[in-house]
């Protein structure tokens, strides 16, 4: 009798740990996770720490010539929950309007994690616009909100509605690409540019599916060639290959349509994490020329010479101007 009491109070010791343990895992979990969500990932001048290869690529990676100011409005949206706009000072009095950027969040990365890449890229001239959605792969919040800037907002009349781009990274490719093909407003984009975005096969089984085919704005589609995005396996359609394999790259780039300006490379010596910061001057100044018209922002990307074919940084290009 003793000796099963002594085994059921071994027992209940073990059970207490292993609830124990469990308490701590979730804790630790729930705390990883308000990290991941809440706190800044950027400093303010993380630019000047990004590795670049040209001299293009240098300049369009830091600051424009805008003094920035910004507005964040509190959503109805349980996703969305803020939105955040950031635009050159002036607009409040130049009377003029402004090409706008809206920037799809990769997973569990909402914008208020990442706000100098906003205030950066508004100091070229840009409406930056994000949200807090942290899995905004089918779209939907990135529609919303830019219902919102265009109906509702204070700077509403300031937006050039027919100079406007989206960029998403990771599942926010996924996200930006729904967002110009699928929606009632996708028709006022005239330019996309996703970093390592997930590659379609993996956006079906996440439940963000896109159609590459209808995507008809001018395009630059990036990724690294680490692991993370390519594992290298033979069929990208069979199997997992990473989030944004070079087959699958390939296979869009050949989709779209040949009267857009489309371009695709791969950073090297990156992996699917880098990717933001690692194409943050060529996504800068590919929506200059898309958006703009700069005619040294497209030699990035225009002609034998371009500077992206020279970069030790990047590698695959693909490009058809």
């Amino acid at each position: 009798m003793k000796a099963v009491k002594k085994m059921f109070k071994i027992i209940g010791i073990i059970l207490g740990l292993l609830v124990l343990a469990a308490s701590v895992f979730f804790i630790v979990s729930q705390i990883n996770t308000h990290k991941a969500l809440n706190d800044p990932r950027l400093p303010e001048n993380y630019y000047e720490m990004v590795p670049t290869g040209g001299e293009l690529e240098a300049k369009y990676l830091g600051r424009g010539s805008y003094a920035v100011e910004h507005i964040a409005v509190r959503s109805d949206n349980t996703s969305i929950k803020n939105i955040y706009m950031y635009y050159p000072a002036e607009l409040k009095t130049s009377g003029k309007e402004y090409p706008l950027v809206m920037v799809v969040n990769g997973s569990q990365t909402p914008a208020k994690t990442y706000l100098p890449f906003f205030e950066r890229l508004a100091s070229w001239g840009f409406i930056a616009v994000g949200n807090d959605d942290p899995q905004p792969g089918t779209g939907e919040t990135a529609s919303l909100t830019l219902d919102y800037v265009l109906n509702e907002s204070e700077i509403r009349d300031s937006v050039d509605r027919t100079r406007m781009g989206a960029a998403g990274y990771s599942q926010g490719g996924a996200g930006a690409i729904n967002a110009v093909t699928k929606f009632d407003n996708s028709s006022l984009y005239a330019a996309l540019f996703t970093g390592s975005a997930a590659y379609p096969m993996l956006a079906r089984s996440m439940g963000w599916t896109y159609d590459p085919s209808d995507i008809a704005v001018s395009y630059f589609m990036t990724a690294s060639t680490g692991t993370s995005d390519d594992m290298g396996k033979p069929d990208s359609d069979a199997e997992y290959n990473g989030v944004s394999p070079l087959e699958a790259l390939k296979e869009i780039y050949g989709t779209l349509p040949d009267n857009i300006a489309k371009v695709r490379g791969r950073c090297t010596n990156a992996e699917h994490g880098d990717m933001q910061l690692r194409t943050d001057g060529y996504m800068t100044a590919w929506m200059l020329w898309q958006l703009t018209g700069d005619e040294e922002a497209a030699k990035v990307f225009v002609g034998e010479d371009a500077e992206i074919l020279k970069n030790p940084n990047w590698q695959d290009v693909e490009k058809n101007r």
